[in-house]
């Protein structure tokens, strides 16, 4: 149970969702303990062209499932020609999930899916946890991001922020965790989802910002 508890927290994941876009941002430090690994690992993966997958937990589980849906997910794509909507993708995983937690060995990880329905142009965000719940939101966060972010998030997010105002969020969101955490998690690799696509973003997260 401690092992369990000290492997949710070490990492940062955050997702915000706007009037046309999803924002997904993952910290950029490979952590074992309080030892860094790596400080340029990509946590995210795309499961088709409106949808994308950010990832903590253990160092092993994340990647072999990860790269698990991933498979799955595009395999469906080449079949029958279309992509699973980012509701679809949550639920595939949430299957999967729960059913991996009744076996003697499951995935410890924990995720965010976040997409944009390419019918409905309609934006999405989806918690999933190592017990795998499943929950619809306009913005989430895994680890220790839990703790410092989410009350930002609840004060200054609204359905129908745009763009640039999203970005201001996260930013205020980054600079809580540098400003409360003696913790260096590297920066933030982030991404948007948009109708167009996904596009990784040139995020400096030296530049602060005051929250009011």
């Amino acid at each position: 149970m401690f092992k369990l508890l000290a492997l949710r927290h070490k990492e940062v994941l955050l997702g915000i969702t706007g009037k046309d876009f999803t924002i997904i941002a993952a910290s950029k430090a490979a952590m074992r303990g309080a030892t860094i690994l790596k400080a340029s690992d990509d946590k995210t993966r795309a499961l088709n062209q409106h949808t994308l997958m950010a990832f903590s937990g253990e160092a092993g589980d994340t990647i072999q499932f990860a790269e698990y849906i991933q498979a799955n997910a595009q395999l469906y794509s080449m079949r029958n020609n279309i992509d699973l909507s980012p509701s679809a993708v949550a639920h595939f995983v949430r299957g999967e999930l729960a059913q991996s937690l009744r076996s003697r060995k499951p995935y410890n990880v924990n995720l965010l899916l976040g997409g944009v329905d390419p019918i409905t142009d309609k934006p999405s965000l989806y918690w999933l946890d190592y017990l795998a719940s499943l929950a619809p939101l306009p913005y989430a966060a895994h680890g220790y991001a839990q703790y410092y972010c989410l009350s930002i998030l609840d004060k200054h997010h609204h359905p129908d922020i745009d763009f640039e105002q999203g970005m201001k969020v996260l930013r205020m969101c980054t600079d809580e965790l540098k400003r409360r955490l003696p913790i260096d998690f590297k920066g933030m690799t982030v991404k948007v989802i948009t109708k167009e696509g996904i596009k990784e973003l040139d995020y400096d997260d030296s530049a602060r910002i005051d929250c009011p």
